[in-house]
Parts: C-alpha cells; structure tokens; sequence
C-alpha cells in the first residue's frame, strides 16, 4: 500500500487569532515535499477559513500539494453547487483535490449553519452524496428525489478522472454507509485498535453492497503533542475528546506524545490496514517551520512508493 502522510492546519503561538497564514502554511509544505494539506469545515472557528475557497487559494499558490478538504459538511448545502464547486477544483488542479464528507460539523456552535429537516440528516446526507457523485461524472442529471430536484441538470467541466468520494465516520451505521457509498474512509479520534475494527467493518458492508473500496483508502489523523505543547491547549483538547469519545477509557491514548509515540502510531495503524494520514499539532505550535521540520525528519521517511 502507499503510504502518504499530509498535514492538517498549524497555528503558530502568538499569531494573530483571525489571521490563519494560509499562504505562509502552503508555501511551507511545498517547500517541505508535503504530501497534502487538509482544511477543516469550522464556521465558526477563528482563523479558519472556508476550505473550498482556501483549497482554491492553496491551488494558485502550490504546483504539487495534493488539497485536501476535512471533512466538508454535506447536509445544509447545495449539492448542484458544490458539485459545481468541486469540478471548477478538479480543473484547475487535477488529481490533487480530495473531498472527505461528514455528516454533522464538529462544532456545536456550527450546527444551526447546516439546517436539515429534524431527524433527516442521515437520509439529506445520502441523497446529497448520490447528486454530487451523478453531477461529476453524468453530462446531464435528471433527479426527483425527497430532497432534492433536478432536471438535465450540468457541471463543467467534468473531471477527466472521476473524484474519489471519501466519508469520515466512526458509528457503525456511518461505517456501513461508507461502504455502500463511499470511495474511502477519514478516520479521527480513535486507536489503532478501533480502526481495524471500522476498516473490517467498511469492508463488510462494501462487499454487502457488491462494491470495492481500494485497500489504500483508509486513513486517519494523527495529533501529536510535542514537549513544548501549550498545558492550556492539550488540556482543552483532552477535554473535548472526552465528551467526544466518552466510551474511550482514557483519551489520552487518542493523541500521540511525541514523535516517537507518533511513528508507533503509524505502525500500528498501518498495521491495522491504514495508509493514509493527516498529522496535526494538539495546539498552536511555537514555530511551524520546526514542526514541519520534525515532521519531515520522523515521518515522511515512511512514507513509501
């Protein structure tokens, strides 16, 4: 399997709090050899930018990063348009977008931005997806379903090559809809153990489903917590994985304690049949130009093929 490692947003200590130095951080990356760079759907997030208008920021500035977009809120939006939004991408940086899709924002803050009709969100989700999938690789879309209308509907251009549709999910019902509908899976919050679990259990319900998800599309993020990691941060960040994961017995096993404790991660998680990775800071970093410089000396060199 190829291995790939990119890296997720990292805020610099002392950094202006709405300022989130987009340009700074993919130049840094190109620089670097990054594999990839993973922008987060949080509205309401200081410093966070939109990531489809900071993935189409990022292709004007880089010629080989690979844009990822994690994970981008389906329910709420217009999926004639994000299709539209996503084949506009596909064209002006082939091969390099990479659309992940949640069903619920990470933020409670963020929830009433994404309306759906009460207890629908599951269903909105899933018809939105087939839209999408129909508009990015059908020249004409003629749809009436319960949510959604259209007639010889178009996106243009099309993607020379189809998009790859990952999902993220850790509950076995979004597990199962990953296999029935989903191209790959973006894991977060769990152990190496956990995710061998939800990796067989994709594959389960794929195979249910007469489908095929190739085997090096299962990944994760992995959040280190360096040495010189704000005390305040990676205790607010303990305490959201808590109520996050409140089934987990200790969320510290959800974060890796240094570099070394992240390289045994990935082999653990590779172990467990994962190949892909966003690495991300536990909280704003003091410099990071350091920390794409650690990272690039103890992970890039397992990446493979």
């Amino acid at each position: 399997m190829k291995i790939r490692i990119g890296v997720g947003n990292v805020p610099e200590r002392g950094a202006q709090r709405d300022d989130p130095d987009l340009a700074g951080l993919v130049t840094d990356l190109e620089a670097h050899g990054v594999d990839s760079v993973w922008l987060s759907d949080l509205v309401s997030a200081p410093g966070v930018v939109d990531p489809l208008v900071g993935v189409a920021y990022a292709a004007g500035r880089t010629e080989r990063l690979k844009l990822g977009m994690s994970v981008l809120i389906l329910p709420g939006r217009n999926p004639a348009v994000l299709a539209a939004q996503l084949a506009s991408l596909a064209a002006l940086a082939p091969r390099r977008v990479l659309p992940v899709f949640g069903v619920r924002p990470a933020r409670p803050a963020d929830r009433t931005v994404f309306p759906v009709p009460d207890g629908q969100r599951a269903a909105v989700f899933e018809e939105a997806l087939y839209v999408v999938r129909a508009l990015l690789t059908q020249p004409l879309v003629t749809h009436h379903g319960r949510f959604f209308h259209l007639d010889e509907a178009s996106v243009a251009p099309l993607p020379a090559k189809p998009l790859d549709l990952w999902l993220s999910g850790r509950v076995p019902a979004a597990l199962d809809r990953i296999g029935r509908l989903g191209d790959g899976w973006l894991g977060s919050n769990i152990t190496p153990a956990e995710a061998e679990v939800c990796r067989a259990r994709i594959i389960s319900a794929a195979d249910h489903a007469d489908r095929t998800i190739e085997e090096d599309h299962y990944g994760t993020y992995l959040t280190i917590v360096q040495d010189d990691a704000d005390e305040h941060a990676v205790d607010t960040l303990l305490a959201r994985l808590h109520q996050d994961r409140p089934d987990a017995a200790d969320p510290r096993t959800l974060l890796c304690w240094g570099w070394d404790d992240a390289r045994e991660h990935l082999r653990r998680f590779t172990d467990a049949g994962l190949s892909k990775f966003v690495v991300r800071p536990a909280g704003p970093v003091t410099s990071r130009r350091a920390f794409l410089e650690a990272f690039t000396t103890e992970l890039t060199p397992l990446e493979n093929g």
